[in-house]
């Protein structure tokens, strides 16, 4: 909270703990075997980041507002691949804009892909993920800088950090 925050459009991934609140992938509904509430992205699915927008920082269907407000989104399926599977992160839930919209955990596009403020890993690995979450277990993401996770790793009883080739 007295740390530096994240802004739209800084191509930082924000740190903090959030609660992740649903996956969203290519597959219709009925065929993936998720807890989580599931999005299906198609044409009509966006992620408005708009901040003037009274759906900033929301994933909307288009299809069903009549006149959207916004003159910015993310249109998620033209997103391409990276979004094939996902889990959406409640950033900013209250929706202050300027405070950063649209952040997700998604597949890993490479190292000519970086990400402009969401947090990605292999396919494999966010496949694992997404069907591991359950939302009884009110999952969330814990994202720190280093030295903010060495200050805080034992009192909130953090695993270790693990790097892998």
């Amino acid at each position: 909270e007295d740390g530096i925050l994240k802004k739209e459009g800084d191509g930082k991934a924000p740190a903090g703990v959030f609660n992740l609140s649903s996956v969203f992938g290519f597959k219709p509904s009925d065929s993936t075997d998720m807890k989580m509430p599931y999005l299906h992205v198609t044409d009509a699915l966006e992620c408005v980041d708009d901040g003037s927008s009274i759906y900033y920082n929301r994933i909307v269907s288009n299809d069903t507002i009549a006149q959207p407000d916004w003159n910015s989104s993310e249109k998620m399926l033209a997103v391409g691949e990276t979004y094939a599977i996902g889990v959406t992160v409640d950033h900013n839930p209250e929706q202050i804009a300027g405070r950063g919209s649209c952040i997700f955990l998604h597949i890993w596009g490479g190292v000519d892909d970086p990400t402009i403020g969401c947090t990605s890993v292999e396919t494999k690995d966010m496949q694992r993920i997404a069907v591991w979450l359950d939302p009884d277990a009110k999952p969330v993401l814990v994202q720190l800088a280093e030295p903010d996770y060495q200050q805080l790793k034992e009192k909130w009883q953090l695993p270790a950090i693990t790097v892998e080739d």
